[in-house]
């Protein structure tokens, strides 16, 4: 007779275990490293609000364990007011809704959390995540309550199990809360604590003890950072998780108004902190994430010393998938807003800056389109292991014309293109001319071959050339790409003095001698009716100063080098680097060779001959990432 099936959590946990054995952040070596890589998990905030309760929550966890641990998503975490109580009249800043114990601290709202019953805590629903193989994380607020002030409970010292004593005294909540420092964002919520005095550690001590004794592997600390930033407050709360025997990641938040010298003072004592207001799903949000994550790359602050470990300026959550709208009391009823490739590019630059990954939207929900996207293996490599992480400021870009820019027909697979490209011209010379030399080709597959002339970026890919008649074997129609019947083409005028100007011009496609064009043995791409040779050549080339096109570079352990374009601008664009101001900014060390092979990690697609430069058009706030090796 057969074992019987294992509980559908066991078989989550072994799968999460296999998982972890094959994967380097389920080593014991990694782990020894407490904070060594940037976290990654699942937040309820961005689908839920503060309404997400017990079931809710374990149905997001079992989809996390089961999907995402194994690419190392390991924190499911409860955001804020899980304490509060869900009825008529509770909302962000209400006052009186709130669950406190006999000692001021908040314990979870019983009706969404049942299991809290028997002991006023996460307890049981941290033992449960944790044996799927998760950690477990919740969200708190600075300080100690209002409505803990207001009440003047006790506060407990967790030494003796009883009030706290001082000075021959009982000190309470009304002795220790700094009325004048509530929270901006929801003073009638939580204030700041005097931790000049012993009561107002005593208090935070009981408060992160119980934490701990909850089984809880991650703290957000809200209304701390940024405009509400209290240096006291941070350093005493991660002095106080050092002497817990349960190492616990601390994040801290919001991060409206911070900047490199602000978090110089406490990057060590933390392991993530905001850099940025809360972001959400609208372009608005992701594009102002360039700046300020770039400043902080040039300061050295990523994966600089945190607590037990490394601290991470984090950027927030990915807003994919199903959401809900901030500050509603609802749970996920929409889509996200961003298109594919903004999304894409969300995740290309949390991955390059090194930011948390922890992922907003309602797992229930999660389509193979976003899971691929969030799980690329190429860029959570980049997002753990790679070094040099910095903004990339020489880059050239220039705008593809509106007329032909069909950027909702962009694909990433179909990136390096040449349709019409303003500065970009296709023109005609005589063939003795030395701009018509170096032409080459190579089949890409049985339909298509790609052109190209030598030592310049490919020019005409194998998505712009398409053999019309396969019965001609050297004899080619060159169309655009995308375009719905235009074929490269030398006119009657053309023919007559090979020594003006020569423009080519793109008419309707016809198998006729004027439209077609063959490659011979010295290179030249010509055409068959004005015997006349192709040439492209760039013109109106201008280095970006970072207002439309980005771009961010890294390295990797085996010498690779990772480089990121990113469009900001609302049309199309054409980004080209160069590999000579790679080697000046990497060094030769990265770049031993002229010639470089490299693959665009969303598509997968592999360009094995590279040259001086490395060109892409680039869809509207799309973004391509390169990972090349010289």
């Amino acid at each position: 007779m057969g074992a019987p099936p294992l509980p559908s959590w066991r078989r989550l946990l072994c799968s999460a275990l296999l998982a972890a054995s094959l994967l380097p952040w389920g080593t014991s070596e990694a782990n020894e490293k407490f904070s060594e890589f940037s976290p990654r998990g699942w937040n309820s905030y961005d689908s839920f609000s503060w309404i997400v309760d017990e079931n809710t929550y374990m149905q997001n966890a079992e989809i996390l364990a089961e999907k995402l641990l194994p690419h190392g998503y390991e924190y499911a975490v409860i955001d804020y007011l899980w304490y509060r109580n869900y009825v008529d009249g509770a909302y962000t800043d209400s006052y009186g809704f709130d669950n406190i114990d006999e000692w001021g601290r908040p314990f979870p709202d019983l009706q969404r959390f049942p299991s809290s019953i028997n002991d006023k805590g996460f307890s049981q629903l941290a033992n449960k995540v944790h044996g799927m193989g998760l950690k477990f994380g919740i969200h708190i607020m600075k300080g100690i309550s209002v409505q803990a002030v207001n009440g003047n409970t006790p506060i407990l010292d967790i030494k003796t199990g009883k009030p706290y004593i001082e000075d021959a005294r009982q000190w309470t909540a009304r002795d220790i809360g700094l009325t004048d420092r509530t929270c901006a964002w929801m003073p009638h919520g939580f204030m700041s604590v005097n931790i000049d005095i012993g009561a107002g550690k005593a208090f935070l001590r009981s408060l992160y003890r119980q934490y701990a004794d909850w089984g809880v592997d991650f703290v957000k600390v809200d209304c701390i950072f940024g405009t509400d930033y209290d240096r006291k407050e941070i350093i005493t709360i991660s002095e106080l998780l050092q002497e817990l025997d349960r190492p616990i990641i601390l994040s801290i938040s919001p991060g409206t108004e911070v900047t490199p010298a602000l978090a110089k003072n406490i990057s060590q004592y933390v392991n993530m902190y905001r850099i940025t207001g809360d972001d959400w799903d609208n372009w608005k949000d992701v594009s102002s994430h360039f700046d300020v994550s770039s400043s902080f790359a040039a300061a050295n602050k990523i994966g600089a010393t945190g607590l037990r470990g490394r601290s991470w300026p984090d950027l927030d959550m990915l807003p994919f998938g199903w959401l809900t709208n901030a500050g509603v009391n609802q749970g996920p009823h929409r889509k996200c807003e961003l298109t594919s490739d903004e999304q894409r590019t969300q995740m290309a630059l949390w991955s390059m800056a090194k930011s948390p990954l922890m992922y907003g939207g309602d797992l229930r929900h999660l389509d193979n389109d976003t899971l691929s996207m969030i799980t690329n293996p190429a860029l959570l490599k980049i997002n753990h292991y790679s070094i040099n992480n910095m903004e990339f400021h020489h880059v050239y870009s220039e705008r593809i014309s509106k007329e032909d820019e069909h950027s909702s027909r962009f694909k990433p697979q179909d990136a390096v293109h040449l349709p019409k490209i303003d500065g970009v011209a296709l023109g005609l010379t005589a063939c003795s001319d030395d701009k018509a030399n170096g032409w080459n080709y190579g089949m890409q597959d049985d339909k298509n071959i790609s052109f190209c002339l030598g030592k310049t970026k490919p020019l005409l890919t194998s998505d712009d050339i398409i053999i019309q008649n396969e019965e001609y074997q050297t004899k080619f129609h060159l169309a655009i790409v995308d375009s719905e019947d235009a074929c490269l083409d030398a006119s009657v005028s053309q023919r007559r003095r090979s020594s003006d100007i020569k423009l080519p011009m793109f008419s309707r496609c016809r198998w006729h001698a004027m439209q077609m064009w063959e490659l011979n043995e010295k290179g030249n791409l010509i055409s068959s009716y004005s015997r006349l040779c192709a040439t492209v050549e760039s013109k109106n080339k201008v280095v970006t100063t970072g207002a439309v096109a980005r771009a961010w570079i890294a390295t990797g352990s085996k010498g690779e080098i990772y480089l990121a374009f990113f469009n900001t601008d609302s049309m199309s664009r054409n980004i080209t680097a160069r590999i000579s101001d790679l080697r000046k900014v990497l060094g030769k060390k990265f770049i031993r060779k002229d010639t470089c092979s490299c693959t665009e990690v969303w598509s997968g697609r592999n360009f094995s001959f590279v040259k001086d430069e490395i060109s892409a058009v680039v869809n509207s706030h799309g973004s391509m990432v390169f990972e090349i090796t010289c």
